[in-house]
């Protein structure tokens, strides 16, 4: 299996690319904050999954990786947070954005307490 092909990395890749798109409309002010913060925290999802993936030889390394990729899932979390209170997006499409940052990290979750079907040995 590729990474690619991990459901937790398409559907963060996913997020990501929304981001992106919106933030596109973001004021020029928020070009070094805001906009380059969500789209650096959002890319950074499916970058560390693919890492962990990568990694999954070496236990702890799987477990670090996927846990810095929840922590970057929350910081989007975070700064949709702040998108929303500056009224940058609507309050439907910062819910959209939301649940499926939620449903990323439930996977996220799923794949550190399931180690083994994703090839990690258990030590």
């Amino acid at each position: 299996m590729r990474f690619q092909d991990l459901l937790a990395y398409k559907k963060s890749f996913s997020l990501a690319m929304k981001i992106f798109e919106i933030t596109k409309s973001f004021p020029k002010e928020e070009t070094y904050s805001l906009t380059d913060q969500i789209r650096r925290s959002s890319r950074s999802v499916p970058a560390t999954i693919a890492e962990a993936y990568r990694k999954r030889v070496y236990p702890k390394h799987f477990y670090s990786k996927l846990t810095d990729s929840d922590g970057e899932n929350s910081e989007t979390q975070v700064w949709l947070e702040f998108a929303l209170a500056c009224k940058y997006i609507t309050e439907d499409f910062y819910q959209e954005l939301i649940s499926q940052s939620i449903e990323i990290g439930k996977l996220i979750n799923f794949m550190i307490l399931n180690p083994e079907k994703f090839g990690v040995k258990k030590e």
